[in-house]
């Protein structure tokens, strides 16, 4: 099941900073969003407000009418039924392909033979079965970030978050893969949001993109199916 997302007047701030000021936003279920804007712009604590990384400091934020966050309280991120891929991959280098997929599916205890069943077919969604029992160290860079998307997809969640994920491959890697995950993500018409500084990866994933600004929401845009605003 797949969740839309609210966002209800959600401000945030480090110390004297604002670094998000007042966002109402709503997310409809099965649909990809772009967080697009420069550095320092919000998008990515917004990401981790969604995630649970973090509190905010006004406002709520619910999940599928389920309130996950508000003023100075969080439901924790194992509690959100989210699936995340991070800029740095984060794979532990010590498991295999097929232990860092399986690791979210252990954390709910699931029976081995389903969580076998579940990473090989996350594996076969990024191209990568024949990898499982390799170490992430002999991967190339585009390699381990499909071994992160298998793993953020292997549980089924209802929600998807991308902070930046494309951003340290080189720009002909960066497209080929940005064109992957966008047929992906569209098989697997799971909620997600994606935090990008790219327009290009923006137009290629997402069906609307949310123009972040100093804090605030600049601009929300629909795409149509041949990547222009809608």
């Amino acid at each position: 099941m797949v969740s839309d997302i609210t966002l209800n007047g959600v401000s945030y701030a480090f110390g004297a900073n604002t670094v998000l000021n007042h966002i109402d936003l709503h997310i409809d279920a099965g649909s990809v969003v772009a967080l697009l804007g420069p550095s320092g712009c919000g998008k990515s604590t917004l990401l981790r407000l969604l995630a649970g990384l973090t509190q905010p400091a006004a406002g709520e934020i619910f999940f599928g009418g389920r309130q996950v966050a508000r003023a100075g309280w969080s439901l924790a991120p194992e509690a959100r039924d989210i699936g995340m891929v991070f800029q740095d991959y984060a794979l532990w280098p010590h498991m295999t392909v097929a232990q860092n997929v399986a690791f979210p599916l252990k954390m709910r205890n699931l029976p081995r033979r389903e969580c076998e069943a579940r990473v090989s077919q996350a594996l076969s969604r990024v191209g990568l079965r024949d990898f499982a029992e390799r170490k992430p160290a002999g991967l190339s860079g585009g390699q381990q970030q499909r071994v992160a998307l298998a793993r953020a997809i292997v549980a089924e969640p209802r929600v998807l978050l991308f902070d930046e994920p494309l951003s340290n491959l080189d720009s002909e890697l960066r497209e080929s893969l940005c064109l992957e995950m966008a047929a992906l993500l569209r098989q697997l018409g799971t909620t997600a949001v994606y935090v990008t500084h790219d327009r290009r990866e923006a137009e290629i994933l997402a069906d609307r993109i949310v123009h972040l600004s100093a804090g605030s929401v600049a601009a929300d845009r629909l795409i149509s199916s041949s990547g222009e605003f809608a």
